[in-house]
């Protein structure tokens, strides 16, 4: 296993990576916390799961085909705090996005000087691997030419997601003690992001529904 020393652009600690066979990555930062992060990639989350989310939350961003949200892209699995899973919705441009900076829950998917798509934190919710199917970007001779579009760009923004990686669990595992440990202290942060907590209470009722089912 080779590591390396890297230091992250977004805090000031020293991160010690890991990179073994299966991509495997862990990361050692003066947060307190040991995360081991596997390398990132793109999921689809069970629809069922994502409506009773979005029953108790209105933060939590819509999959429904009603909608034509059926395809969205979450980002994970980002391991928070060492022991919660959580993916990261990805949405398209939009032209409010130009006039738009980083924020704390905001970030922007810029190549070549082009936004291709936004990560909105703020909407992250919290995955097990019974919910997730990793999204299948590999292009066929059977896809349509709108397919094959959509596979081209994911892989762009993927590819984006990976190289930034570092940044990008940083992130929202700050976002995420931010709102869940000084919600007074940032209270508008707080009011547009999701009820972490709450949430993940919900995955376990929904994960106990289903063993009971199966």
């Amino acid at each position: 296993m080779e590591t390396i020393k890297a230091v992250s652009p977004t805090v000031s600690g020293i991160y010690l990576i890991k990179k073994a066979a299966d991509k495997t990555v862990a990361f050692f930062y003066e947060g307190g916390y040991i995360l081991t992060q596997k390398r990132l990639s793109f999921y689809q989350i069970d629809i069922k799961y994502v409506r009773d989310l979005a029953q108790k939350d209105d933060a939590v961003r819509s999959v429904s085909p009603q909608i034509l949200k059926e395809r969205r892209p979450f980002v994970g699995i980002i391991i928070i705090l060492d022991d919660k899973k959580y993916c990261v919705p990805l949405s398209s441009p939009k032209p409010k996005h130009e006039k738009m900076k980083n924020d704390r829950d905001f970030t922007r998917i810029v190549v070549d000087e082009k936004i291709i798509g936004v990560l909105n934190f703020n909407s992250m919710i919290p995955v097990d691997d019974r919910v997730i199917k990793c999204l299948d970007l590999h292009i066929t001779s059977k896809d349509t030419m709108e397919n094959r579009h959509y596979k081209t760009m994911c892989i762009k923004q993927l590819n984006w997601c990976q190289k930034n990686q570092n940044s990008i669990v940083t992130k929202a595992n700050k976002l995420y003690r931010l709102v869940t440990e000084t919600p007074e202290k940032n209270r508008n942060l707080t009011h547009r992001c999701c009820d972490f907590q709450k949430l993940e209470t919900i995955l376990a009722r929904y994960l106990s529904k289903q063993q009971l089912c199966s």
